[in-house]
């Protein structure tokens, strides 16, 4: 029995030990440790566009390049813990949640009732709620939030003022004072009547006053009843 042993053992090491057969287990073992190490690069590359975390990719790698060996089942427990969406994925995800909310809320509604409404409606026609409100200036439909027309640049939160009140906020013409020089140096007009009608007042009474002592006239002595 034991010859029988010995003579499989002797044509066992026959055959590993020839030179075809040690140059296949020497490729064997090349493509293992290539696929050992291509399997760490998957997973730090696979990391790299499932996180953004600069050092979550390295323990990935690490993980796989220590327990591969021992653990050749370490590359599927990896696929498991690893997070389930890439980056882009998530961006995707995200982008599309976006459009679809803007889709929606470009859908105008009454805030009121909830129901759909018309851009150019003034008035919700359920609950007769104010949607919009038409500019003075233009005519044309503006926001109840809108603090200036966006058509014609009205504004809404300025007051103008009637040409009545503008007019009566000019100033009146200034006329010169008697005696004073207007601007071409020129005397006022008014105030040379003026000076000239009180000087002749003025002169009158005096030319008629009459001394005390002067002589009465026959007019002016009264006849004796």
């Amino acid at each position: 029995m034991d010859q029988i042993f010995g003579e499989i053992g002797k044509a066992l090491g026959g055959f590993f030990g020839s030179a075809p057969v040690q140059l296949v287990l020497q490729a064997m073992l090349v493509y293992l440790i290539i696929l050992w190490l291509a399997a760490a690069y998957w997973a730090f590359r696979d990391m790299q566009q499932r996180t953004e975390n600069p050092i979550l990719p390295y323990v990935a790698a690490s993980f796989v390049i220590v327990f591969a060996p021992l653990f050749p089942l370490a590359v599927f427990v990896y696929k498991i813990v690893r997070p389930h969406e890439k980056i882009g994925e998530v961006y995707e995800r995200n982008l599309a949640e976006e459009a679809l909310l803007a889709e929606v809320e470009a859908i105008k509604s009454c805030p009121t009732c909830a129901r759909r409404v018309h851009d150019e409606w003034i008035i919700c026609p359920t609950c007769r709620t104010r949607l919009n409100r038409v500019c003075p200036n233009c005519s044309r439909l503006v926001g109840l939030d809108w603090s200036l027309c966006a058509w014609c640049g009205k504004d809404f939160e300025r007051r103008d003022m009637p040409a009545a009140a503008i007019a009566g906020a000019r100033p009146a013409p200034i006329t010169p004072l008697p005696g004073s020089v207007d601007e071409t140096g020129r005397i006022g007009r008014s105030g040379v009547e003026g000076s000239g009608q009180r000087a002749g007042r003025s002169a009158a009474p005096r030319s008629m006053a009459r001394p005390a002592n002067a002589p009465r006239s026959s007019q002016d002595v009264l006849p004796e009843g």
